[in-house]
């Protein structure tokens, strides 16, 4: 497994907002600027599935293998010979402030070809994404 991408912010935003946001997989390109569109077939939990669309790439099926509201989101896109792995935790500082980190990886035969045709992409956006995704919690206004 290769780590290609990382990103870390500490926020006054509650972790539910963070998960209300990435459970509307609809809005995600409004913060996710490499993403036309997200369709998730089911509720989100563990296990579900769904389809996305990358900006000039192909549509990608994708599963949630963790959801541990308050906690952890993981979704694992299947590209052709490899998982691009999308790893998100929450916690809280010592002051109570909420903590959110990503981490994106790569595994299997092809995870060296995906790095190079994907990985600087997503290395270079994944801050930015972060910082809107932020927002657009913030902007819900969901309470603590």
């Amino acid at each position: 497994m290769k780590t290609i991408a990382t990103a870390k912010i500490t926020t006054d935003v509650p972790a539910q907002a963070f998960f209300e946001r990435w459970a509307d997989m609809a809005t995600w390109p409004q913060w996710n600027t490499d993403t036309d569109w997200v369709r998730l077939d089911g509720p989100f939990r563990t296990g579900a599935t769904g389809r996305l669309k990358p900006k000039g790439g192909p549509v990608t099926r994708f599963v949630v293998t963790s959801l541990v509201p308050g906690r952890e989101f993981t979704d694992v896109s299947l590209l052709l010979g490899a998982r691009l792995t999308f790893q998100h935790l929450v916690g809280a500082d010592p002051g109570g402030r909420t903590t959110v980190s990503v981490r994106v990886t790569l595994a299997g035969p092809l995870a060296f070809f995906w790095a190079f045709a994907l990985g600087r992409g997503i290395a270079k956006g994944l801050d930015g994404d972060l910082a809107r995704l932020e927002a657009a919690a913030r902007a819900a206004g969901v309470p603590a």
